[in-house]
């Protein structure tokens, strides 16, 4: 991520304190600069990088600050730093791998104030919002939201409904998307390409703050989500022209080990044919938690194979943080 005093949205893009409803300064100093250190060996180093950096936003008077959860999955070390320049270490509570949400808490004080949750129903496709990142004005971003619909992710992720702005912020991950009122509504996630009247344009997808307010009390008490984790196969599955093809398999992960291969076409999870992304996760999911059995139907070389892969919790492939 390049540094704040290196770019800046222009003028024009930027919101202005007499334009909003809300005391904008207040929710862009909310916004923390999030760097973290993942150790060589990490199971996720070689896809996410072993230096990452985004953005988290502080949702509670004791400093708690959510972000998107790729950014804190295995760091070592954690450093937040403020609008005011503080610069405090952090631990990472939580990634909750269903809903792509982390927490972090900070081990010092961040003297930032916090943001209050908005209610994502009450806002509608065509709706002007905000998305702020660290660094002021400079990096906040006057948007609209462009859509709120279903959202399938090649790692076994699905949304049953995401949101989607444009203009996109090109420094999205863990940036806070605001409502007019000033109330944070999601978290983000992803740049994507979207066909919008017949124009790709680039979009940004942000993680709905609803689904967290279910389960942060637990995530707090217990550091995972109360819900059992998802059946886990390591698969990365896209889906050109409506085909699902594997374009990879994680070392070591459960499809490997049981035989599927980059290139195979999945046709099923079991006697149910499968179409998409969504309904291909959600095959899988609803037939238990993570360890059960899941057989798939696949296609390779014009042959037709049927493998039952052992699936696994996702979280027993990374490493833990440690609280030094």
């Amino acid at each position: 991520m390049s540094e704040p005093q290196q770019w800046a949205f222009p003028e024009s893009l930027q919101p202005k304190a007499d334009e909003t409803q809300f005391d904008l300064a207040r929710a862009m100093d909310a916004v923390v600069l999030v760097r973290t250190e993942i150790p060589e060996d990490g199971f996720t180093a070689g896809i996410l990088g072993t230096e990452r950096g985004g953005y988290g936003v502080v949702i509670r008077a004791d400093g708690l600050v959510l972000t998107i959860g790729y950014l804190i999955t295995e760091a070592s070390q954690i450093w937040l730093t403020t609008n005011r320049g503080n610069v405090v270490a952090g631990y990472a509570l939580a990634y909750d791998q269903a809903t792509g949400f982390g927490l972090i808490q900070p081990l010092g004080k961040l003297d930032a104030p916090h943001l209050n949750f908005g209610v994502v129903a009450d806002v509608n496709v065509g709706d002007s919002a905000f998305v702020l990142g660290h660094g002021g004005r400079a990096h906040a971003l006057k948007t609209r939201l462009i859509g709120k619909r279903e959202f399938a992710g090649y790692w076994e992720y699905v949304l049953d409904e995401a949101l989607f702005t444009a203009p996109a912020h090109p420094q999205w991950g863990g940036a806070a998307l605001l409502d007019a009122q000033g109330d944070l509504i999601g978290i983000g996630s992803l740049l994507v390409q979207q066909e919008v009247k017949g124009e790709s344009i680039h979009v940004n997808m942000f993680v709905p703050i609803e689904l967290l307010t279910p389960i942060l009390d637990a995530i707090l008490k217990t550091g995972c989500s109360p819900y059992p984790a998802h059946p886990w196969l390591g698969m990365y599955t896209q889906d050109p022209e409506g085909k699902l093809v594997v374009g990879n398999v994680s070392p070591g992960g459960p499809a490997e080990r049981a035989g599927v291969q980059a290139g195979d076409m999945v046709l099923g999870v079991g006697t149910e044919r499968v179409h998409g992304l969504a309904e291909l996760f959600r095959a899988i999911w609803k037939l238990g938690s993570a360890g059960v059995d899941v057989p798939l139907t696949l296609a390779r070389a014009g042959d037709v194979l049927r493998i039952t892969v052992k699936s696994a919790d996702r979280n027993d492939f990374l490493k833990k943080p440690n609280l030094h």
